[in-house]
């Protein structure tokens, strides 16, 4: 789920917290692929990559339009991206109501036996999934022209510009990448566990703290520290009840702040 941030805000330094609507969305996008022609979830969100990657093209070019260019985007882009992220939520609420919606596939329901440990495929199966994600984009970054350009983007525009590439191409590119994201994760999310329009906001925090307790920017710090709040959080959640969990995923981002302010994985 934090992939798309990480890209956004770690590297755009663009503060989308209309992200976990996209990701509720692509939630949906499966959802109706799923009951409506019984394709497998996960290869709906697959298939509506392009798709989210338009749409994603579009917001950028409207925020960089309205306000990027005219350097308003400190407080009135963040406004933005608000609205935007209740006019998603709205449209779902009205939509297909506030009713949890879940999906229908082979290997939910089911599990595997690992030496006596049982996991269930509706938890195995996104897991891998998004591993392969997250080395995707790591090679992406790593290895191509425009993975590069997007890094360097974040560091030096002019200097890219001197390179022949345009900042403006290449942010759009990164926004386009980062909601296509969100939207595959929204079909592992929807896997894992019925939605709600208003999920959303159960994740607008941890998205962000994720990208600054990894470093931002860093995708290998977005999966290392994805690792340490849910791991923390769900043993918190079993022990002392699911109201300290969220309280000490924050606490431990705050002690890495103040020990490494960069982030475990920053430069």
């Amino acid at each position: 789920m934090s992939l798309g941030i990480s890209l956004i805000f770690g590297l755009l330094d663009i503060a989308n917290i209309a992200q976990p609507a996209f990701l509720i969305l692509g939630s949906y996008a499966a959802y109706v692929m799923n009951t409506s022609f019984g394709l497998d979830p996960i290869l709906a969100g697959v298939l509506f990559t392009p798709v989210f990657y338009g749409l994603g093209v579009v917001v950028y070019r409207i925020y960089y339009g309205s306000f990027e260019r005219r350097g308003e985007e400190s407080l009135r882009g963040l406004v933005f991206f608000f609205g935007l992220l209740f006019i998603i939520e709205v449209s779902l609420s009205l939509k297909y109501g506030v009713d949890y919606r879940l999906v229908q596939a082979d290997y939910i329901g089911k599990s595997i036996d690992l030496g006596g440990v049982g996991i269930a495929y509706r938890l195995l199966v996104p897991c891998l999934v998004g591993l392969a994600m997250t080395l995707a984009l790591y090679l992406f970054l790593g290895r191509t022209f425009y993975g590069r350009a997007i890094m360097a983007v974040s560091q030096d525009a002019t200097a890219l510009r001197l390179m022949g590439a345009n900042p403006v191409q290449i942010k759009t590119i990164a926004f386009g990448v980062g909601i296509a994201a969100a939207s595959l994760a929204g079909a592992l999310l929807i896997t894992i566990a019925p939605v709600v329009p208003s999920s959303d906001r159960d994740y607008i925090g941890r998205m962000f703290a994720i990208t600054v307790l990894g470093g931002m920017g860093s995708i290998g710090g977005t999966l290392v520290a994805s690792v340490i709040l849910g791991v923390v959080e769900s043993l918190m959640g079993t022990f002392f009840g699911p109201s300290w969990s969220l309280a000490v995923s924050f606490g431990i981002l705050l002690i890495a702040l103040a020990v490494r302010p960069a982030g475990l994985f920053g430069r």
